[in-house]
């Protein structure tokens, strides 16, 4: 298969042109070229949908050129399913452009990268004829966005739901219950909502909206109210459903907690069965996520049997329950989907007892994991590619993320695990994901992400400055940084809670620094090329920028130390010690790069 994918590639990839992003199973180009020019037109031939005609709309008004004819095989099914075929076959010829697809999940797909096609570096004359033959590498391509710890309102799932439309993914995880909030209004029980939400819940119409929205791009909508741990916001409003005399309430702070529902009460599993009832005529989706990790108060066993009752319960709403891979347990019965979080071990383990898994392990947002790190972890790595693998979901908690940092936290780094979960394993060429992942960035802002244009309004505000030109040098050092891992930030600030404003630089600055990793690829091609004097030029524009920025941070400082030095040749051993460690909890992503120039001699 990498050999056949390598070829078939060679016109695009090869030459470092494409930004098809996820890459395609398989492109060769053809003879001549779609003339530019023209005014984009889309014919829909045959069978017609709603979806698909909305997502036509959509397409259109992204602009383009040529013709583009649309052909599907039949309807998609009423309910968004596992099993539907994504395929698409899309050709590019010097008379237009035809994208066939057995469904309207295909040509969705189909027309997204066609419009990246539309954007590739122009060829005089037009689109490079092109053949396409496309389809995803696993079938469960998933996001969890915990919604819990803070409150995202339905304008931030909609971007969202924009960007995993755009790369291809497939299944919107909605973690929408914790220990820090519960955030769906309930008719049956609406204590939930009033004691345990702050106010901050979606409505029953919020939740059909974004469930529609997201079907209208492809993506299924899987629910997850974690039980029988991580209670609190439930039991705020019905104590007499936990384990202990309570009183319970909603949390503030992010770990700790053990407030558990009681899993010897029968009114626990009268209740869930009313509340998953209600639940179920919202989401629609086939699975149901029960959450189940880190259930410290009970017993193996004790969980093990909650779980088997809560199955049942489930199915009997005609769901499919899906867990965190501490419900992994041979009594359960193998429809039972497992999550892995806690390592590949885990997803071994759920394979090897038949069961159907998705890995998460590696794909944490929140811990500010590099994109080319999560980029090489791979769901058929260890037990490995066999069907019990379905795929896998890259995941957000939100203990430092808000509305306003949302999409820098998510975007485009998710892109890289999109890729991983839709193209050939073969594709692992983590400097042209770079490449590709900033012409996504781009794309992204177009759809109307905001990760670029609140970044710049973060660092305007922490400038004390209302322009927009006014904070350069803030931006500058801001352009280098990166925010340090989750373990680093609750050591540096181990008192914030729910209540702390998100409104500091570690805040603003994107969890991976594009100038960092231009820089170092810039800095390697120095070194390897015999230390040209063009790459050494460009090098020493970026160190007369850095050395003379004038900001006063201790990130800044350092900076200018470190480019100082490497303009003059200088070695001091105090400051390439400085540049290993975090600046509180940050960490100058260039320092790597300058230490490793400083030590060449450049």
């Amino acid at each position: 298969m990498r050999t056949l994918w390598v070829v078939a590639l060679s016109v695009l990839l090869l030459r470092g042109e494409s930004r098809l992003l996820p890459a395609p199973y398989s492109v060769h180009a053809g003879q001549g070229r779609m003339a530019a020019g023209t005014d984009l037109r889309v014919e829909v031939e045959g069978l017609h949908e709603p979806r698909l005609d909305a997502a036509v709309e959509r397409f259109r008004k992204r602009g383009g050129y040529g013709l583009l004819r649309v052909r599907i095989g039949s309807a998609g099914n009423a309910v968004q399913s596992l099993d539907e075929d994504e395929s698409y076959h899309l050709e590019v010829t010097s008379t237009g452009a035809t994208l066939t697809a057995p469904n309207p999940l295909g040509a969705m797909h189909g027309l997204e990268t066609f419009s990246q096609l539309a954007r590739e570096p122009a060829a005089p004359g037009g689109m490079e004829a092109v053949t396409i033959e496309d389809h995803p590498r696993y079938r469960w391509r998933g996001l969890m966005l915990d919604v819990s710890r803070h409150f995202i309102p339905v304008d931030g799932i909609h971007r969202t739901l924009e960007g995993m439309a755009a790369v291809k993914l497939n299944v919107f995880h909605w973690h929408l219950s914790d220990d820090q909030g519960f955030r769906v209004e309930s008719r049956r029980y609406p204590r939930l909502q009033e004691s345990g939400s702050d106010g901050l819940f979606y409505t029953r119409d919020q939740i059909r909206e974004v469930v529609q929205y997201a079907r209208d791009r492809g993506i299924r909508v899987v629910p997850e109210f974690d039980v029988p741990g991580h209670a609190a916001s439930w039991l705020a409003g019905y104590p007499e459903l936990g384990m202990g005399p309570g009183p319970f309430h909603v949390f503030r702070t992010w770990a700790g907690h053990d407030a558990v529902f009681d899993p010897a009460k029968p009114e626990v599993y009268e209740f869930l069965d009313r509340f998953l009832g209600e639940m179920a005529t919202l989401f629609p989706d086939a699975y149901f996520h029960i959450g189940g990790d880190e259930v410290s108060t009970l017993s193996r066993g004790q969980q093990a049997e909650f779980n088997r009752k809560l199955r049942k319960i489930l199915a009997g709403h005609a769901k499919q329950m899906e867990g965190w891979d501490e419900i992994l347990d041979p009594a359960l019965p193998n429809d039972v989907l497992i999550q892995s979080w806690r390592g590949a071990k885990a997803l071994a383990e759920t394979v090897r007892q038949g069961r159907p898994g998705i890995l998460s392990a590696g794909y944490y947002l929140n811990l500010m994991e590099p994109s080319s790190k999560m980029y090489l972890v791979d769901p058929g790595g260890e037990p490995g590619d066999g069907p019990g693998v379905l795929g896998g979901e890259t995941c957000l908690w939100t203990e430092f993320a808000s509305a306003e940092n949302l999409d820098s936290r998510i975007w485009p780094r998710a892109g890289a695990v999109a890729e991983r979960l839709w193209s050939p394993a073969s594709v692992r060429d983590i400097p042209d994901m770079h490449r590709r992942l900033a012409l996504l960035d781009q794309e992204l802002e177009e759809l109307g992400l905001q990760h670029n244009a609140n970044y710049r309004a973060m660092l305007r505000r922490l400038a004390d400055s209302p322009k927009p030109g006014d904070s350069p040098g803030l931006r500058t050092l801001a352009d280098v940084l990166e925010p340090g891992s989750l373990g680093l930030r609750r050591r540096v600030t181990p008192l914030a809670d729910q209540t702390t404003p998100l409104d500091r630089l570690v805040d603003a600055v994107r969890p991976e620094s594009v100038v960092a990793w231009q820089f170092s690829e810039l800095v390697d091609r120095y070194l390897h090329s015999r230390k040209s004097e063009a790459n050494r030029e460009e090098i020493n524009r970026w160190l007369r920028l850095w050395a003379a920025n004038r900001v006063n941070h201790p990130a800044n400082a350092l900076l200018v130390r470190l480019a100082t030095d490497a303009l003059a040749g200088r070695r001091n051993r105090q400051t390439l010690e400085a540049a290993k460690r975090p600046i509180g909890d940050l960490h100058l992503a260039v320092g790597p790069a300058l230490v490793k120039l400083i030590l060449a001699g450049k």
